[in-house]
């Protein structure tokens, strides 16, 4: 019976020990918080500093933020890519992120006060050696290539990576890219909604060639010392595509958020990237990649459009996509 009152005392403390720890909520994509993604270990090296809980919360994030609105409890966003930041920004709900972007190591000069980049890679097709011996060069050479030369991409629709390809194809081709388009379409096994079907798809052996990013072959480089799979690089140049981090504005932990921000950029948290989120990190020197990232080939040409020129381009771009695919 004596024991009682002391439980009920270490109870108590405990209780509010944990109200008295801040909390820091994240809003990000479903792969970011999963055990392989680079959230749980970012999650514990900002924990070490903070003295704070952070509490990812994951799902479809630009959806989430658009209903929500004002009322969201994020107070930190992650995952965002600059084909889409338009509309997130239109909601008014971010903050400036306060950083030095001196140390970006990006293809592209970036002056975004609003979202800060945590990682990128270029949009690529990557193929499977032991079945395509001579990857083609170029969009012109994908359609020359040889007949069994087939591919899957992604839904732009539904897929990020999708509407990634579709901006990518507009930037080489401009008011021609729907002519493209309708040349390519009897080398498009399926359009997948997402990319992990798609990808799937493509390691099972279904298809020689998939949408993807020319970093992912280092999963299989460096995961499973497995050489066969390449990013075919073009010679058109690739779209860059950068994934994003954000403060929200009504943020009731401020400081929390401020600091996350500056985490982002931190080496604890863009060494983790390259083989979590098997991606470059968007502040690391080259020589402290591993080494199967540094031995990846790049294009000599960074292909980008600004948020602006990609909500422009949106609209006319999948219509030209979706009339050539339903022929």
């Amino acid at each position: 019976m004596k024991m009682l009152p002391l439980f009920a005392g270490l109870t108590l403390v405990a209780t509010t020990a944990a109200a008295q720890t801040p909390v820091l909520t994240v809003y990000a994509p479903d792969y970011f918080g999963s055990e392989w993604g680079p959230g749980p270990s970012i999650e514990a090296g900002f924990e070490e500093i903070c003295g704070c809980d952070l509490q990812y919360v994951t799902g479809d994030v630009l959806p989430r933020i658009l209903l929500e609105g004002q009322r969201t409890d994020a107070d930190v966003v992650i995952g965002l890519n600059t084909d889409v930041t338009k509309r997130a920004r239109e909601t008014g709900l971010f903050d400036a992120h306060g950083q030095d972007v001196s140390a970006l190591t990006l293809p592209v000069t970036w002056e975004d006060e609003t979202f800060l980049p945590f990682n990128w890679s270029y949009v690529s097709f990557v193929y499977d050696t032991t079945k395509i011996e001579t990857p083609p060069s170029s969009f012109a050479a994908l359609l020359d290539a040889p007949e069994d030369v087939k591919l899957v991409i992604q839904d732009p629709r539904s897929s990020i990576s999708g509407l990634a390809l579709l901006l990518w194809v507009k930037s080489v081709y401009g008011d021609e890219a729907g002519t493209y388009w309708e040349a390519l379409a009897p080398r498009i096994v399926t359009v997948t909604q997402g990319w992990s079907e798609a990808y799937g798809m493509f390691t099972d052996g279904e298809v020689p060639m998939v949408l993807s990013f020319s970093t992912s072959p280092a999963y299989h480089i460096i995961a499973e010392e497995d050489q066969t799979k390449q990013a075919a690089i073009f010679d058109d140049g690739h779209y860059a595509f950068f994934e994003l981090a954000a403060k929200v504005e009504g943020t009731d932990v401020p400081e929390l958020a401020d600091a996350f921000m500056a985490y982002v950029l931190s080496e604890g948290f863009q060494e983790g990237i390259p083989t979590t989120n098997w991606s470059y990190p968007a502040a690391l020197a080259d020589e402290k990649l591993p080494q199967g990232f540094q031995d990846l080939p790049r294009p000599a040409t960074a292909l980008f459009y600004s948020e602006e020129e990609a909500a422009a381009l949106r609209d006319d771009a999948l219509e030209e996509w979706r009339a050539a695919l339903s022929r």
